[in-house]
């Protein structure tokens, strides 16, 4: 039998806005852990960098190559439907999303390559970003279910200000210099 509740989540927003966004999700396990995940918006295959509340059910859906969420959970013996809670800390959008000309075609190859020049570097950017995010959780201490892999990183004049936005919620990145 499925325990019925009323339950509530509040959106704001701003979190409608479409660019490339940084975002933590915080999981309260059953058993009372504290679990991260870091992830970000801004597709690798298409110029489209979608709103984190997009990602938010995708995180945890059915569809294989867009729940990491759920995968990571499951990888650590968590069932997502056995959680307390999940929280979303999304920071942005760092970069709007890249901007379609009014006749856009997505069959128009030249078109969809000459956007995806404007994404890339964007993408590249807050994807540096999220390895870093990542690292620097772990580093102080935080259990952060993903590895993040990028081969790009991010010099200290763009990270700080973002790792600055995530230290009312997670103190601990409080400590780095």
């Amino acid at each position: 039998m499925t325990d019925i509740g009323t339950f509530r989540l509040t959106l704001p927003g701003p979190m409608l806005r479409r660019g490339f966004w940084l975002y933590v999700w915080k999981v309260l396990t059953a058993d009372g852990r504290d679990l991260l995940y870091v992830g970000r918006t801004g597709d690798n295959s298409s110029p489209n960098a979608s709103p984190p509340y997009i990602r938010m059910g995708q995180h945890l859906g059915s569809v294989k190559n867009q729940n990491a969420l759920r995968r990571n959970l499951l990888a650590v013996g968590v069932d997502p439907l056995s959680c307390k809670s999940f929280d979303l800390v999304a920071h942005g959008p760092i970069h709007p999303e890249v901007v379609r000309p009014e006749d856009f075609d997505h069959a128009d190859k030249t078109m969809r390559e000459e956007l995806m020049k404007l994404h890339l570097p964007l993408r590249d950017e807050v994807g540096a970003m999220e390895k870093r995010l990542a690292k620097e959780l772990s580093d102080v201490g935080y259990k952060v279910l993903n590895n993040v892999k990028w081969k790009y990183d991010v010099d200290d004049t763009k990270w700080l200000p973002v790792r600055k936005a995530f230290v009312d919620d997670f103190p601990e990145l409080g400590r780095l210099s």
